[in-house]
């Protein structure tokens, strides 16, 4: 089978849905491959690089779409790449299936296979498909360096002969792909970052990547803001209105706002009204990554910067992965071409088209003849981490009782394996020598006094220790190696054991601290 990729047809787009490197990983499957000539040209690839790659470049869209069996592009078609489908035909696209009736339509019409990238389930197996996360990821980087365009000073603070420089103050609202990709971009420039979610297990990414969580003084908040599909779900409006509430308190103080708020099928929330706008600083920067749904922010246009009267810059393009379409293509390329390895588990260069599979029949917008749009739950548990269990503050009356029960239970173990050693000991002077009894004694108390010592220690102090205890080893190697000349066989077993295991101690130890030691010196 052939697999081609047209000339993207929507003004602006320069994104291209095969790259010659992806042309490559798709022959190895068993597939011809094809491109309109010129596709790749606006992403910075060449015809010629292609016809490297053994892609066959093809004049004509009419062409293309005639001589493939299957057809990956990046944005929904438009009504004449529709006409072009037949029975026999698979495309692969961004499709909108949620506000493209009319193309399920169309494509049922035709008896067409379609299946819509960003349907793709959230689960842990369709990570290397997700094609909105790679194109988020762009967006909220991208968001980031537009802001900065935008707002004429430095993200930094500084301070220099001149004066000082405060540092810009950015609230990222949504902490999802596109949230988080911004948050590591504004940080990285020196920017003092808030971010907001209605998702509670994401306040720990947020902070381990330098920013500060916005909490919501709201007994609601944030207790089940996650959905199955691991985006963000609907809210109550008693919980909408305690998170306006806070935005309009952090309106004044911020100098770039973005916004990346999306529920899967639904317009965009309104997160930032009129009201928040107007009380921001003149020079102040919004950036609307929600534009396309009708956007997070009161006075966003499409595709549009908007200044409004008291001097704030509303950014409300569409086209932020398209803005860098080299890095955009290859990312969505390679979300292409593992859609196609799932399809093709044989490697042969043959479609299975296997319904039975979640990842597949959650994409599957039209299936022969059928419009299968929306699917079914996937079987397995979408990538959403639970709530963290609320644990309630003990009372020091509650923490001393625990800590009494806990001094008890030690103790009587302690007792108990006394016990054990001391009959074991009893049982052993009865039937060995003095001699032996004598050694034995000290060996059992050295492992009780070491076990005592080494579990005393703290974990972050087992890396240093374990170069003290390096030094024991090789006391016990030397009262090994005095023992190996004695004439019974028993000893000299056990003491070349000794100087075994002492010795794995050793030159372990070493190599362990030797690789600690590495991770903390300059390259």
């Amino acid at each position: 089978m052939k697999i081609g990729t047209p000339k993207e047809v929507f003004d602006g787009e320069n994104r291209v849905a095969m790259t010659p490197d992806s042309a490559k990983q798709l022959q190895k499957l068993g597939y011809e491959c094809a491109i309109e000539a010129g596709a790749g040209a606006n992403a910075g690839f060449t015809d010629a690089a292609y016809e490297d790659a053994g892609v066959e470049v093809i004049k004509t869209a009419a062409g293309l779409w005639k001589a493939v069996d299957i057809v990956a592009k990046v944005r929904q078609p438009d009504a004449t790449e529709l006409k072009r489908l037949t029975s026999d035909k698979t495309l692969i696209s961004f499709f909108n299936p949620a506000g493209n009736e009319e193309g399920m339509e169309a494509a049922k019409a035709k008896g067409a296979n379609v299946i819509a990238m960003e349907m793709v389930p959230r689960i842990s197996r369709a990570q290397k498909m997700d094609a909105l996360s790679s194109m988020a990821n762009i967006a909220g980087y991208r968001a980031v360096i537009e802001a900065g365009n935008n707002f004429g000073r430095f993200f930094t603070g500084q301070v220099t002969a001149a004066g000082k420089v405060p540092p810009a103050k950015v609230l990222i609202v949504g902490a999802g792909v596109a949230g988080l990709a911004a948050i590591g971009t504004s940080t990285s420039l020196g920017a003092i970052t808030l971010a907001f979610d209605v998702r509670p297990e994401v306040a720990e990414q947020v902070e381990s990547m330098g920013a500060e969580f916005v909490y919501l003084d709201f007994e609601e908040e944030q207790a089940d803001g996650a959905s199955s599909g691991g985006y963000a779900s609907v809210q109550s409006d008693e919980f909408r209105e305690a998170q306006l509430a806070k935005f309009r308190e952090l309106a004044p103080e911020v100098d770039i706002v973005i916004t990346t708020a999306l529920i899967p099928n639904r317009a965009a929330p309104i997160l930032w009204t009129k009201d928040m706008v107007e009380s921001m600083k003149p020079g102040s920067v919004i950036v609307d990554l929600a534009a396309e749904r009708g956007g997070n922010v009161e006075g966003t246009v499409m595709d549009e910067k908007v200044v409004t009267d008291n001097g704030v810059t509303i950014v409300g393009y569409t086209d932020f992965p398209s803005r860098m379409a080299a890095q955009s293509s290859s990312l969505y390329a390679t979300n292409i071409r593992h859609m196609m390895a799932d399809l093709t588990p044989e490697k042969d260069g043959q479609v299975n088209h296997d319904m039975e599979d979640d990842v597949i029949r959650g994409a599957t917008v039209t299936f022969e003849g059928e419009i299968t749009f929306p699917p079914p739950p996937p079987k397995v548990q979408a990538i959403a981490a639970k709530p963290k269990e609320v644990v309630p503050e003990l009372t020091p009356e509650e923490k001393r009782a625990a800590e009494v029960a806990a001094f008890k239970a030690q103790t009587k173990q302690q007792v108990m394996l006394l016990g054990g050693g001391g009959a074991l000991i009893l049982l052993l002077g009865l039937v060995a020598p003095a001699s032996f009894m004598q050694h034995f004694i000290v060996f059992v108390l050295a492992c009780f006094v070491g076990f005592q010592v080494i579990w005393g220690v703290a974990h972050s102090l087992h890396t240093p220790l374990m170069a003290v205890t390096n030094a024991i080893s090789s006391i016990i190697i030397l009262g090994a190696l005095m023992q190996i000349g004695s004439g019974s066989f028993l000893v000299i077993l056990l003491a070349a054991a000794s100087v075994f295991m002492a010795g794995i101690n050793i030159f372990g130890g070493f190599l362990v601290t030797r690789r600690m030691l590495a991770m903390f010196q300059k390259s």
